[in-house]
């Protein structure tokens, strides 16, 4: 699991030949930090076939404004480039591993 920003943004999601799960979080959003042991563990089971890449809302405003996210947490499944599948909120681990098998 690794962080991007708007100046990797590109290479680190949109070109990624793997499926991206991108975590759009904030050290200030309790759900967010609630997630982590749940995106972890997503990390370690799809790591042959997926990444996960976390953006810092705090950090990165412009870049989460342009991806039209409103609430934290924020998870965009990226495929090829393109958005192919999001959730909002805290969600059960099963949730963000259906979008993403569904992504495949």
């Amino acid at each position: 699991m690794r962080a991007t920003e708007k100046s990797t943004f590109e290479q680190d999601v949109l070109k990624s030949t793997k499926i991206v799960l991108l975590d759009v979080w904030a050290p200030w959003c309790a759900p967010c930090r609630g997630m982590e042991p749940v995106i972890e563990a997503i990390s370690q089971e799809t790591k042959s076939w997926a990444e996960v890449i976390k953006l810092d809302a705090s950090i990165e405003m412009d870049l989460v404004q342009e991806l039209g996210v409103s609430a934290l947490p924020t998870f965009l499944i990226y495929k090829n480039g393109q958005i192919v599948g999001s959730t909002i909120g805290a969600v059960a681990k099963n949730t963000l591993l259906n979008l993403m098998e569904k992504a495949k």
